[in-house]
């Protein structure tokens, strides 16, 4: 009966496809690559099932013992309840019998390194094992990851990756064809600027982007300008660009939300550029660390051309004064407001900014003392001062660091031990 049932079965899904290749010594490469030991394969080639997995059928039935009356009811009870799987198996089917619908839904179970090793076993489950459906969402937090890595697993349907603080080796892409990312997070990583754009000039569909720390090229910020659905994007420190790059890149992805610019390599130039192009839908903004170059008029500027901004941070920028204040009135969303060791505003003069309704919390280290800070927050009541030094600004990660989260994605593809590569 079971094998008539199995029969009625296809036994395979006319949706599954990859176009990775079944290469045994590659695929160990592959795998050496990401710290992960192949299974032996089966010494009979017949679909190198691993014997583990694989219970042959006995030639004769096994011979019954004498046993006590409550270890044979026990044992009954075994036997009658043992699942659907193991008394197929005992009867000579394999899991090369299941179709590919089940064998998908095994390995979408299964760990990283696990489903790594799976592909190992025969064409079939190399196959299955890259198929699209599994590698979503990937996180390689903290991986040291050879050369050819990124360039077998991330044409593999990777539409979440995170890879903060990992040493990134070339990916050795071996297509031109277009990835599906649209949640990428490499902050901070060791990686070079010409592996880096070899990355992004196949990343059309971005929606959220982390760079944070990165030495960039004009060729990259370039590519990041392909992407028009980007809605957050973070290049917090980074440096190695233009200010005509930037230009570019803020007039083409004119569907930016959130925005962290803040403590880059820029000369006055360049901040003119981030003022003078920003989009207009920006409700986060980031430009703080800019001491002489952000200027009064600048944030008369900003005002102007961003009037949904809900959360500005000014922080470091030594030339704003008070004068300031009647552009932040004209900001009727805005509800966060960071001005830390901006040193011409004194803490009296804060006491005016009270006149904005809206506003909910105000960050202004360093230019209030403790004494000054209990009369600032009985003047503004309904205010809540200093209650956190960083902003979080289109930042993938807010919070634990061990958390496999970006931007409130969780990844199930993870690496346990990322010492181990």
């Amino acid at each position: 009966m079971y094998r008539k049932h199995l029969q009625e079965i296809p036994s395979s899904s006319t949706n599954v496809s990859t176009t990775l290749e079944w290469d045994p010594g590659k695929t160990s490469e592959l795998l050496s690559g990401m710290g992960v030991s192949a299974l032996k394969k089966d010494k009979l080639g017949n679909e190198n099932t691993p014997q583990d997995l694989l219970v042959s059928s006995p030639c004769l039935p096994p011979k019954r013992q004498k046993v006590k009356d409550n270890e044979k009811d026990f044992k009954d009870f075994v036997i009658v309840r043992q699942p659907w799987l193991l008394r197929q198996a005992e009867s000579g089917i394999s899991l090369d019998a299941l179709p590919d619908e089940l064998l998908l839904a095994i390995f979408a179970c299964l760990p990283l390194k696990d489903l790594l090793k799976v592909s190992t076993i025969c064409k079939r489950w190399h196959r299955l094992s890259f198929d699209e459906s599994l590698w979503q969402t990937l996180d390689l937090t903290g991986g040291n990851l050879l050369p050819g890595v990124l360039g077998q697993l991330l044409p593999a349907g990777v539409t979440v990756f995170r890879c903060p603080r990992s040493c990134i080796g070339d990916p050795l892409f071996k297509t031109s064809n277009l990835l599906k990312i649209q949640h990428l997070d490499l902050s901070n990583c060791t990686v070079s600027a010409a592996d880096l754009h070899s990355i992004l000039c196949l990343c059309e569909k971005l929606q959220n982007l982390s760079l944070e720390g990165l030495v960039l090229s004009d060729n990259i910020i370039k590519s990041i300008a392909r992407n028009p659905n980007l809605i957050r994007l973070n290049l917090c420190g980074c440096s190695g660009f233009s200010a005509e790059a930037l230009e570019l890149m803020l007039s083409s992805c004119s569907m930016l939300e959130e925005l962290n610019l803040s403590w880059c390599e820029f000369t006055a130039i360049h901040v003119k550029a981030a003022v003078n192009h920003i989009t207009s839908k920006i409700t986060q903004l980031n430009l703080s660390g800019y001491r002489e170059h952000l200027q009064i008029a600048d944030v008369k500027t900003l005002v102007e051309r961003c009037p949904l901004l809900v959360h500005l941070d000014l922080s470091d920028s030594m030339m704003l004064k008070p004068e300031c204040f009647q552009y932040f009135k004209q900001l009727v969303f805005l509800q966060h407001l960071c001005l830390s060791r901006c040193y011409q505003i004194s803490s009296a003069a804060l006491v005016e900014l009270g006149e904005i309704r809206t506003l909910k919390t105000l960050q202004v280290f360093g230019i209030v003392s403790d004494s000054s800070l209990q009369l600032l927050e009985e003047a503004l009541p309904d205010m809540k001062i200093n209650g956190s030094h960083l902003t979080s600004i289109a930042r993938p990660t807010v919070g634990n660091k061990k958390s496999h989260e970006i931007w409130g994605i969780k990844c199930r593809l993870t690496l346990r031990n990322p010492s181990f590569l």
